[in-house]
């Protein structure tokens, strides 16, 4: 059996040199240390530690090993990051130096279905008694963690509110100021007209003049769709304005809208969460139960 490089190793020891057991589920693995000449056990957790890991105590053990690798039996090497547990699931060889040790893992009696079952019986049992015991504990603890943020979340946005709460008064005042004077402009243009037909011109001089008036009107109303994409219905058109005013003034005062928006969601949140979290704290129910209630 040749190495990585494909020089032969100069001795080839026998399984039994190297054995692993099985102790308290755990395997140990017993070898002869090359330099001290004596028999040392290393107990691995197979589930967390790794090749590498297993080579590295070895070495530690023994500051004479120069060499400590893992290969399996047609000669690969098994990286240093694979998991024991992968390992000791088939016959591998373990070279020290120049020796290589064939080792051969005892086959572990697989636990049969009902005994399995019961395992993860009793692991659901503890789990549930631990979050009997520990979750009011935990909600109370979150609830006081929201309570803070929800706080601090309000005192961040009370100097926001009233500034939007005073851009917002300009704004409709605003609004409404453009509403009045549209009414007064029909108005006029009314009365205009009216004194134009009966007291200056006859019907038949003013009828061209409202025709074309009302098609200009026309063409306002659809070149008003072409830039908004919105017909011009009264309420939408009020609440563009709004808006057109609100974020103008919001500019001039910089009023940051984003952030603002920001923190109105992120106290929605925090109040939406302490709503749940506060239910099963009066109903002593898992917050699971609410979910499904609601």
């Amino acid at each position: 059996w040749r190495g990585r490089e494909g020089a032969p190793y100069s001795t080839l020891v026998p399984s039994d040199e190297v054995t692993i057991n099985y102790r308290h589920g755990l395997p140990v693995i017993t070898l002869t240390l090359p330099t001290r000449g004596e028999r040392c056990q290393f107990t691995v957790k197979p589930v967390v530690t790794t090749v590498g890991a297993f080579l590295q105590d070895v070495q530690r053990e023994d500051k004479g090993i120069e060499r400590a690798e893992v290969f399996t039996t047609d000669g690969t090497k098994v990286s240093d990051g694979t998991l024991m547990e992968i390992l000791l699931m088939n016959d591998f060889k373990l070279v020290i130096n120049n020796t290589a040790y064939s080792v051969s893992p005892p086959v572990t009696d697989k636990l049969s279905s009902e005994h399995a079952t019961e395992v993860e019986d009793i692991k659901s049992l503890v789990h549930r008694l631990f979050v009997a015991l520990h979750l009011e504990d935990h909600q109370i603890r979150k609830e006081r963690e929201l309570l803070q943020k929800v706080d601090h979340l309000k005192g961040e946005l009370l100097p926001l509110e009233q500034m939007k709460a005073r851009i917002m008064d300009s704004a409709d005042a605003k609004t409404s100021r453009l509403l009045w004077v549209g009414l007064a402009l029909m108005s006029t243009q009314g009365g205009a007209l009216a004194w134009l037909t009966w007291w200056v011109y006859s019907w038949d001089i003013m009828e061209p003049v409202t025709y074309f008036i009302t098609y200009g009107s026309a063409m306002a109303f659809y070149a008003y769709f072409v830039l908004t994409k919105q017909d011009y219905i009264y309420p939408q058109a009020k609440d563009r304005q709004f808006l057109h005013y609100f974020h103008r003034k919001s500019k001039k005062q910089r009023f940051n809208v984003e952030r603002y928006n920001k923190l109105k969601d992120d106290l929605a949140e925090a109040e939406e969460s302490l709503r749940r979290l506060r239910q099963p704290l009066h109903l002593r129910l898992p917050i699971q139960e609410i979910n499904d209630k609601d």
